[in-house]
């Protein structure tokens, strides 16, 4: 994202989820680069902080719970009216087989990953649209939405539903001048809520043709872009940053480039 852009984005309030997580501080870091106000929002409070600064408003946000939503969307009108902008961030990554997840966890996992989008999205929109706010609602997705992956199927399966209920919310929202699209981040290790084995980070890593992992300026300048002016004419779009891993599985070469098979 050019300065220029940024900079049109200055003085926006922002709601983020999972904001203490990996892309949740690099999401903050980048709007609070461009000026923005930011509502920071997470079960771990006591890291948001440092994340925000003072000015930022703080909520401990049970994405599990349906009164925790509505009373961060309480906070927010209460302070804001309505904020411009939300990234719906927060999602959890558990890896385990199907014959082994029980019914707890499935509904842990699409609470998270889909349900509370879901919730928020709506509460959030009806504050835009009696505040007259023409705001930007970005939903961070995944490459999983269409690639089933063995161990993850639960979680490719509630980002597959979040692609549909951003292009739901984008078409139903439009007639009110309120843009909803996603992102797909590229593949960042780290999370203390979804931690990854080493071998499978390393098994990962290998298949992006870019031959990385995310980094913090990536998805964040993706999601600066959607939110901005110069996407003005962009909704229900899905915008993958993650190194051409969408492409398919890669393979590195096993020999120089230009050498045949003998």
């Amino acid at each position: 994202m050019t300065q220029g852009n940024a900079v049109q984005l200055s003085g926006k309030r922002v709601v983020i989820t999972g904001a203490a997580g990996v892309f949740g501080r690099w999401i903050a870091a980048a709007f609070a680069r461009a000026g923005c106000r930011l509502c920071l929002a997470d079960r771990r409070s006591d890291e948001l902080r440092s994340i925000g600064g003072d000015d930022s408003l703080i909520h401990a946000t049970d994405l599990t719970d349906e009164r925790s939503i509505l009373d961060l969307t309480r906070v927010v009108a209460e302070r804001w009216g309505a904020p411009d902008i939300l990234v719906n961030n927060a999602g959890v990554y558990p890896r385990g087989h199907l014959l082994d997840v029980d019914a707890a966890e499935w509904d842990r996992i699409m609470g998270v990953n889909l349900r509370a989008p879901f919730i928020l999205s709506r509460e959030v929109a009806k504050l835009m649209i009696g505040a007259g706010v023409k705001g930007s609602i970005v939903n961070v997705s995944s490459g999983a939405a269409r690639k089933m992956r063995n161990g993850s199927v639960p979680y490719c399966t509630s980002k597959t539903a979040l692609d549909r209920l951003t292009k739901g919310f984008a078409l139903e929202l439009a007639p009110y001048g309120i843009r909803v699209n996603a992102v797909e981040p590229g593949f960042a290790p780290g999370s203390a809520v979804s931690p990854l084995a080493a071998d499978y980070v390393e098994r990962m890593k290998a298949q992006i043709p870019l031959g990385r992992t995310s980094g913090p300026d990536d998805a964040p300048a993706a999601i600066l872009f959607l939110c901005s002016d110069a996407a003005a004419f962009i909704t229900c779009a899905t915008l993958s940053v993650d190194g051409g891993n969408a492409i398919g599985t890669f393979e590195p070469r096993s020999r120089p480039a230009g050498k045949a098979a003998s």
